[in-house]
């Protein structure tokens, strides 16, 4: 009989296997059409186009990606560096907007709609608001695909894949961690109220270890989010974990837990720079990684591989990113990427 912790390896194994096999499909394709073009554009290719190893020389076109990101979260400066790195090897023209409200992310998609682009790559944190605009989109002959946000949603848009993690497996999985650590009680602190990938991370980290607690706090008010988290450790004091759902907030966490003289221990989904730092020196547990990186850059790939050869990736199914552990045990892989800024 399986065990819920062989059960979420299983599925992590899974993911992994299907990223490596989807990577290693988009790798081929690419040098495929890139030589394909290369070889179609005879002596009007120049010099410096030749030079270029692995830009593709099919004509120019716009993708508006559109997420969800509020000011300040260095999450999707990493997202942001994926998409653009895959716009400038297919010689995409790429349009990067973000609203943290789901109506006004959804008047960007209609802006994107009117502007007749060639693709759109969205965020579905809140899919109630974006259902009838992303709908839309595709009926009007726009390629979508969706990612981060989303991943119960975005079949029923008409969306053509999906690029993240499935945030109810990944909450399962921090929820065994814990158990696994040993810990009593934990805080999962949400920084944004509606978002359905948040919620599914707390929901499942309680689903696998039920000692598990929710505190909202408003995400873009960083001074609020420490005297909350603080106030909190401050009033229970059984509480041994805080669980944040971003590294911006784990960072603050730390913050927290000295200001409230508390023992506990902070752990978090999501990384940046400064959060691989803060595992090195030990003062964050573990992070859960999605790879946001390759969620932007796989979003991109996808629409500029479906408008130049009809592809299609996913199989129908979602395309996992994620999770997988970064701590102390392997956080020195991981270290020289994110000095580059892509982890």
């Amino acid at each position: 009989m399986s065990v819920p912790g062989q059960v979420a390896d299983n599925e992590r194994q899974n993911a992994v296997a299907r990223t490596t096999r989807i990577a290693v499909l988009v790798t081929g394709t690419v040098a495929a059409l890139t030589l394909a073009a290369c070889s179609s554009g005879g002596g009007r290719q120049t010099t410096q186009e030749s030079a270029a190893a692995g830009t593709a020389t099919t004509p120019t076109m716009t993708i508006a990606f559109i997420t969800h990101a509020a000011p300040g979260d260095t999450f999707w400066d990493l997202v942001r560096k994926g998409a653009e790195a895959a716009a400038l090897k297919d010689n995409v023209d790429l349009q990067y907007q973000a609203d943290p409200d789901g109506a006004n992310q959804a008047n960007l998609v209609q802006s994107a709609i009117d502007k007749k682009v060639d693709g759109i790559a969205v965020t579905l944190a809140k899919p109630d608001a974006m259902r009838a605009n992303v709908t839309k989109a595709g009926q009007s002959g726009i390629p979508v695909v969706a990612l981060n946000g989303g991943i119960d949603a975005w079949k029923s848009m008409g969306v053509l894949g999906y690029f993240g993690q499935d945030e109810k497996i990944a909450g399962a999985a921090a929820g065994e961690r814990l158990t696994a650590d040993g810990a009593k009680k934990a805080l999962c602190v949400i920084q944004e109220q509606g978002h359905v990938g948040l919620e599914a991370r707390c929901d499942g980290a309680k689903s696998t270890f039920a000692e598990t607690e929710k505190i909202y706090v408003t995400g873009t008010d960083m001074p609020s989010v420490q005297a909350a988290i603080t106030a909190k450790l401050q009033q229970d004091p059984a509480i041994d974990r805080v669980l944040t759902l971003g590294a911006p907030f784990a960072l603050t966490a730390v913050k927290s837990v000295k200001d409230a003289s508390s023992a506990a221990k902070v752990v978090t989904f999501d990384t940046n720079k400064e959060l691989v730092t803060a595992i090195k020196n030990g003062e964050i547990e573990w992070a859960v990684d999605q790879q946001p990186y390759l969620q932007g850059y796989l979003a991109v790939d996808s629409l500029w591989l479906y408008k130049v050869n009809g592809n299609t990736i996913g199989g129908g199914q979602a395309t996992l990113t994620g999770p997988a552990f970064i701590d102390k045990s392997n956080v020195a892989a991981v270290e020289k990427f994110a000095g580059n800024g892509t982890r």
